[in-house]
């Protein structure tokens, strides 16, 4: 067998570097696509297949998918909630294919929420 240098060690380490910080909650971004049944009568199913795609064409390793059922807005469904690090959460409502990798290159690469789909940023919370 043949003995691994340094440089072949750190490739290993980089490849694996995303698994572990997702694992460990270290992900700079969460996506949550609802998928309660109105969700996924809406297209849901079709928002997270392109959500999915875009994510592996830009070899994004730092963002964690994952689905939730509803969330009590049917009538806005396709939706979505994306998560940054230190910044407010942002409600997407009404959702395509198209929209979510806008919303992907804008918000999730670029760091820019994209108004024109949110329902609601920030606190969700009702007094």
């Amino acid at each position: 067998m043949a003995k691994l240098t340094i440089d072949d060690l750190k490739k290993i380490k980089e490849k694996h570097k995303a698994a572990f910080t997702v694992r460990e909650g270290g992900y700079r971004a969460k996506i949550t696509v609802h998928m309660g049944t109105c969700g996924i009568a809406a297209g849901a199913r079709e928002v997270m297949t392109a959500l999915m795609d875009e994510m592996a064409q830009a070899k994004v390793e730092d963002v964690i998918v994952t689905t939730s059922g509803c969330a009590g807005l049917c009538s806005k469904e396709p939706m979505a909630t994306v998560e940054i690090v230190n910044s407010p959460p942002v409600k997407y409502v009404q959702l395509n294919e198209n929209k979510i990798k806008e919303i992907f290159k804008e918000h999730i690469l670029n760091g820019e929420v994209v108004e024109k789909y949110a329902m609601v940023i920030g606190s969700e919370t009702t007094y």
